[in-house]
Parts: C-alpha cells; sequence; structure tokens
C-alpha cells in the first residue's frame, strides 16, 4: 500500500538510463515512481494502479507516445489522467495540436531541465490530490442530502403523530442539517486552499516567465549588437543586405513577443499601470502606421487611412494605445495575403442613448478572415490556433489578449467582425473622449522627446556582461562611435578595472554569477573618484520591481535588453555635456 501523502506517478521509456534520470531527477517529490519500458507495459500497470499523471516518450519503438496515449485516453477510468510527452526531437504544430487533441497537458524536451519537470509534475500531483478530495468531498455531500432527503420523508410520513415526536424528529433533522453545515464549511475551506494554490501556482509563473524573459533577452541583445554592427558596414551584395534586414527583423519580432508575454501576466495580475494624459487619438494612429509600415510594405497590400481634420482626444497613455493599435495592424498584415487590401480610419460616435461620445478606430483587411466557432473566444490565447487552422502562421497567439486587456485598461471595448473564413475581418476599438475643456486642460507629461546626440569628446566606458558576445558587440559598437572601451566579464574584474580606468560611464548586467550587478554597483560608488560615473543597468529584468532595486543600488537608468541603442547614445550624450 502506497501512503495517503504519496500518489503514483507512471514513467514510460524504452530507454532505461532515461528512466533512471526520471526517477533522480522526481525522487526528491517522495511519491511512489512506476517505471514501464513499453506501451503495452504501460497500460497493463494502468490496469494495476490509479496514477496522478503520466510522464510518456513520445520515440517507443512498436507501440508510440502517441498511440498509447490514445489507448489510454479511451478508457473511461482513465481518460482524465494528464499526460507530459516527452521528446528528443523538435515537435511540429501538428504533432503538438495532435497530442493536446490525444489529452496531453504539456511537453518536456530532452534533454530535461530537472526544476521545469520537477515543478510540472508537481503542478499534476497537486491538482490530482485537489480533485480527490473534492471527489471525496462530493460524495460526503451527497451522502448527507440522502440523509436529509430520507429525514423530510420520514417528517412527512410522521406528522399525524404527537407533537413530542414530531419535536423530536426536527431536532434530529436540525443535528443532520449541523453536520451537512459543517461539511460544507469543511468544502469552502478546501476551495479556498486550492485557490491559493492557484495563486501561488499562478505566481510561480510569473516568476518563470521573468527568468525566461531574461535568459532570452541576453542571446538577443548580442545579436542585436552584431546587427548594429553589420548595419553600420557597407555591403553590396543584395543577398546579404536581405539577410541584415531579416536578422533585424526577426529580432525585434522575438523581442516584441517577450514584451507581449510579459504584458499578458501583467495585465492578469493588475500590475500594469498607465501612464495617462490627454493625448490626440491621430498622433497615436500615425505612429502606429509608422511602426508597422514596412511589414505592409513587405507584403505588397495597399493601405488606405482615414483621419478627421479635428482632433479626438483620449485619456490616455500614448505609448500602449500605439502598442494597440500597430497589434492590430501588424495582424491585418499577416493574416491578409500578399497584395492584399487594409483600411484604417478614425471617426467620432456621436453620445447617442445615455453613452458618452466615442472616438472609434476601425483596421479592416481582405485577408483569411475568422472562422465563427473561434470568433467567441478569439481575445484569448488558447484561439490563436483556432484561428490559423486552415493557414500556417508563427507566433504566440497573445497580441490580442493584450489588446483586449489595454483597451479595458483605458475604460473602452474592442470587437471583431467577420463573415466568415476567406472574407476578412474588421476590429473596432471604442475609446470614451475628452469632450470639456476641463478634461483637456489636465495635467500630464508630455511624450518624452529624442535627447539630441552630443558631439563632444571620447567617454571612458567600461562595459561589463557575462555574456561574452554581448560584451564585445557593445564594445564594438562603442569604439565605432570612438570612445574608449573597457570590457569585463564578472564583478571582481569590473572593480579591478574602473580602479585603474577610472571610467565615465559603466554598462553594468545585472544576472551575472558570483558577484551581482547590484552588489558592483554598490562597491563602485564606495570607490575613491567614482561618485559622478554614470551607471546605467542592461539587464533582461524588465519589471518595476526590478527598476526600484536596481535605482537603490545606485544605478543612474535602466536599459532592458536588446537595448535601443539610440537611447543608450542619448543617455551618453548627457555625460558628454557634463565631462
Amino acid at each position: 500500500m502506497v501512503p495517503s501523502d504519496k500518489v503514483n506517478l507512471l514513467l514510460v521509456d524504452d530507454q532505461p538510463a532515461r528512466l533512471l534520470s526520471y526517477d533522480a531527477i522526481l525522487s526528491a517529490l517522495g511519491h511512489n515512481l512506476v517505471h514501464a519500458r513499453s506501451g503495452e507495459e504501460a497500460l497493463q500497470r494502468l490496469m494495476e494502479l490509479d496514477f496522478a499523471a503520466i510522464l510518456l516518450d513520445i520515440n517507443m519503438p512498436g507501440m508510440d507516445g502517441f498511440e498509447t496515449a490514445t489507448l489510454i485516453h479511451q478508457h473511461p477510468r482513465f481518460e482524465k489522467t494528464p499526460i507530459i510527452f516527452v521528446t528528443a526531437v523538435h515537435v511540429t504544430d501538428l504533432d503538438r495540436l495532435k497530442g493536446y487533441t490525444l489529452g496531453a497537458v504539456d511537453y518536456v524536451y530532452v534533454p530535461v531541465v530537472p526544476e521545469i519537470l520537477r515543478g510540472k509534475v508537481q503542478v499534476l500531483v497537486e491538482l490530482y490530490r485537489h480533485r480527490r478530495e473534492l471527489e471525496l468531498l462530493n460524495q460526503r455531500l451527497a451522502r448527507t442530502n440522502s440523509e436529509l432527503a430520507q429525514a423530510n420523508a420520514a417528517l412527512r410520513a410522521e406528522k399525524t403523530r404527537e407533537l413530542e415526536s414530531l419535536n423530536a424528529s426536527l431536532a434530529a433533522a436540525n443535528r443532520e442539517l449541523g453536520q451537512a453545515n459543517l461539511a460544507l464549511q469543511t468544502e469552502v475551506a478546501e476551495r479556498v486552499r486550492a485557490q491559493r494554490a492557484l495563486e501561488e501556482a499562478d505566481r510561480r509563473k510569473d516568476d518563470f516567465l521573468a527568468m525566461l524573459s531574461h535568459e532570452l533577452r541576453n542571446p538577443l541583445a548580442a545579436m542585436q549588437g552584431a546587427i548594429e554592427l553589420m548595419q553600420r558596414k557597407k555591403v553590396d551584395d543584395p543577398q546579404l543586405i536581405w539577410s541584415r534586414a531579416v536578422l533585424a527583423r526577426q529580432n525585434l519580432h522575438l523581442s516584441r513577443l517577450i514584451e507581449d508575454l510579459l504584458d499578458v501576466s501583467r495585465i492578469t495580475r493588475g500590475s500594469l499601470t498607465l501612464k495617462k494624459q490627454p493625448i490626440d487619438l491621430r498622433e497615436v494612429l500615425e505612429h502606429a502606421l509608422e511602426t508597422v509600415r514596412p511589414a505592409i510594405l513587405a507584403h505588397h497590400h495597399e493601405l488606405t487611412v482615414k483621419l478627421p481634420q479635428e482632433s479626438l482626444s483620449v485619456m490616455g497613455d500614448h505609448v500602449r494605445l500605439t502598442q494597440v493599435v500597430s497589434n492590430l495592424l501588424a495582424n491585418a498584415a499577416k493574416y491578409t495575403d500578399p497584395g492584399g487590401l487594409i483600411a484604417s480610419s478614425l471617426t467620432r460616435r456621436a453620445a447617442n442613448g445615455g453613452h458618452a461620445a466615442q472616438a472609434l478606430i476601425e483596421i479592416q483587411d481582405n485577408g483569411r478572415g475568422i472562422d465563427p466557432a473561434a470568433m467567441q473566444r478569439l481575445f484569448e490565447p488558447s484561439t490563436h490556433a483556432e484561428r490559423v487552422s486552415k493557414g500556417a502562421h508563427d507566433g504566440l497567439g497573445i497580441g490580442l489578449t493584450v489588446v483586449r486587456g489595454l483597451v479595458e485598461m483605458h475604460g473602452g471595448k474592442v470587437q471583431a467582425h467577420s463573415e466568415g473564413l476567406g472574407r476578412g475581418s474588421r476590429f473596432s476599438v471604442y475609446l470614451p473622449l475628452l469632450e470639456t475643456a476641463h478634461e483637456l486642460a489636465q495635467p500630464g507629461a508630455a511624450p518624452p522627446a529624442a535627447a539630441p546626440l552630443f558631439s563632444g569628446g571620447a567617454l571612458r566606458i567600461l562595459v561589463v556582461d557575462d555574456n561574452e558576445d554581448s560584451a564585445e558587440s557593445m564594445s564594438l559598437l562603442l569604439q565605432c562611435d570612438g570612445h574608449d572601451i573597457g570590457t569585463a566579464y564578472s564583478g571582481e574584474t569590473a572593480l579591478r578595472l574602473a580602479d585603474t580606468l577610472r571610467p565615465d560611464v559603466v554598462l553594468l548586467d545585472i544576472g551575472m554569477p558570483g558577484m551581482m550587478g547590484y552588489e558592483v554597483a554598490q562597491r563602485l560608488r564606495c570607490q575613491n573618484g567614482l561618485d559622478s560615473t554614470m551607471l546605467i543597468a542592461v539587464t533582461g529584468y524588465g519589471r518595476e520591481s526590478d527598476v526600484a532595486q536596481a535605482r537603490a543600488a545606485g544605478f543612474d537608468h535602466h536599459l532592458v535588453k536588446p537595448i535601443d541603442y539610440d537611447k543608450l547614445r542619448a543617455l551618453l550624450a548627457t555625460r558628454q555635456a557634463h565631462a
């Protein structure tokens, strides 16, 4: 017998070495690990025991993982048993969709990252325990309800008995009701505990996203630096020019995907803050069009723009509203075949039926359209595959989720309309207008203007990053601008170099092994002669708490990888101006 605090986990793999590695990774969880070396053996183990989760290798001789999963979930007893597929090869979108259709809840790739596998399995174990506990509670509640029904039937049958007997029956019924209430209270307490567990899992997910974005931004920063260098070199070969442009676009695309992931998390947790001020929506549309115009031109689309003569102002965040319109225009360009038509417009909707006046932004295309079955959940991340199921496409499918969240945070709403697949689509964004002079005069900081580049003398700059590619590419870029550069790959080396170089500026990575950037910054501030040195954090961590922590450590500025090199040059110009 397995102790009540343990559950069974089925590990299915034809390679004994992998089974041993799974044991090593999962043994710390303290559960009963059951091995099977084939699909047939896995089915036999399922007939003997109940399992909280199954770790199933896809590529097995004979019956592969997909066939095994099909047979498992065809059995009513195991149709809800969660499966994590393990694969050592790249899984196509069709295979991934096939796996999810067969009941997979996730994929892990070989080589397996122990922390990720343990985290995924532990979440499934907790869900299994909660489900089992809820089933027991439901059974108890059903028994209680049955007892209540019997008590009521007894009361009806005994209504002619003496009052004393009736009162005694009522007292018994009240006692039973008390027991039922106690059971319900217990169930509520269990539900609260389950909710807290889900909230904790959500927090761990947010922490994981922050860590993931940091790890992705490091190589992106190195690639961005290399791209900046290539763009400064004269190249005559058309294929090299095309390749350079592709690298720049795709690097920017990856950076935007990371930001979309983090935005979804921030919106879900309610931690995203808007910098609201009165803004003219015509400027928002113009900035968004400039952002997406290269993608529209690359697909040879015909774009029409209709803007009103009058100013249509809203209280909003200029950057975030530009992001909303850019996402919708980018979707229109992406889901419209080359040479298509895209129309954007901004109009006023007059006050009507007690509703205040609104601004209406519409983006319309004659592209692939939207399946009516996907329309209801179009703005959820899970509907991405539904919308593009009949066409190849890349992306995470979370852009519309971000759009809806940002629009609702501005007090507006977004709607989608399509006549069906192949008949185009139209997205409408409604935002409340500012009408009165008082509203339009609300104070707010104007969008920051780009700082002019200063043509002063060279700066002594120390670049510190444990990612050598990032450090070298940044150093080369700064050398191209005529600066004197020192490079360090660790905090300890940076402190030694700073003592001799006496830099005007230090570009300092945060997440370094050994001595983190925060400690390096604090120790630099304590060195003689470095009190006026400009410290710039260059990091993959971009949450508000990360910015605040950098400020507290002594940093003057905080840039998120891959950095906008023009912003860095503007910061350097301010340092040159005071040199």
